[in-house]
């Protein structure tokens, strides 16, 4: 199985956001961070790829988790199998 590539679209000083990149620290998954304040590009993208405006939102392949914590992260990463 190839990797995916993850993308985590953030907005600074958002406490949601500070939470999914812990725990993917955490558990080791590597992912590109994004802030999407600072890059109005990918607030457009994320807009459009989620059907919303709120961070955080991860891409994942081709699987989108839009406006998340920490509970909905951990529920995502059992369905994809990466935890037990």
């Amino acid at each position: 199985m190839s990797e995916q590539k993850v993308i985590l679209y953030v907005k600074e000083g958002c406490p949601w956001c500070e939470e999914a990149e812990e725990l993917l620290r955490q558990l080791h998954i590597s992912y590109e961070r994004i802030d999407v304040l600072k890059d109005r590009a990918a607030y457009q993208r994320m807009k459009k790829i989620s059907g919303q405006s709120r961070a955080p939102t991860m891409e994942w392949g081709n699987e989108i988790l839009a406006d998340f914590g920490g509970k909905e992260l951990l529920e995502f990463l059992k369905r994809k199998k990466l935890l037990l």
